[in-house]
């Protein structure tokens, strides 16, 4: 009978897993194949070593939270106002576990090759925004002053624990998105 192989992608998701609950130094080779209850060698079938595994990490992620999520928006015969809303439905889902955006950001203030892939993807979220919210705003500066409110709300939100009177943090959060879409601002 012929040994099954741990998948690539079960190292890369015990990956993420680790760096959510550790950061990037809670990234083990011997930590994942204890998780994942197999010997570390099965590792080196898939990974050259941890910072290859570190790297498709971040590919993944970026895959995830970002590609798939433009791709989905771009795909629907929609008006702009309800691909953003669409947009602002997916975006939370496709980081299931914004844990994970979260530990790449904090990560990126002390690695310069994440930093300058984490600037280069909010460059992309951004300026994808801002084509949404330029169909229909009036100014580029109002769709600019838009976009970054927006992406704002999506990844301020979650460092945001303060009580609402009542309201979910999701009600208070998509209120403030519906007023984002609101025409015309003054």
């Amino acid at each position: 009978m012929a040994k099954l192989r741990t998948p690539r992608e079960a190292w890369v998701e015990a990956g993420l897993r680790a760096l959510a609950a550790g950061g990037p130094d809670a990234v083990r080779i011997e930590a994942l194949a204890a998780g994942l209850g197999v010997s570390k060698g099965g590792f080196y079938w898939h990974f050259k070593d941890r910072a290859a595994l570190l790297e498709e990490m971040l590919d993944s992620w970026e895959q995830v939270g970002t590609d798939a999520v433009i791709e989905r928006v771009e795909s629907e015969p929609r008006a702009p106002q309800e691909r953003l809303r669409l947009l602002f439905e997916l975006a939370p889902a496709a980081a299931a576990d914004f844990t994970v955006e979260l530990a790449i950001r904090d990560w990126s203030r002390r690695d310069d090759a994440v930093a300058a892939r984490l600037a280069r993807i909010d460059a992309r979220r951004l300026a994808f925004v801002q084509g949404l919210f330029g169909e229909f705003c009036a100014s580029e500066r109002d769709a600019e002053a838009r976009s970054m409110l927006a992406y704002s709300l999506l990844v301020g939100s979650y460092f945001i624990v303060a009580a609402q009177d009542g309201r979910s943090r999701g009600e208070v959060v998509q209120r403030a998105f519906d007023r984002l879409l609101d025409e015309p601002w003054s």
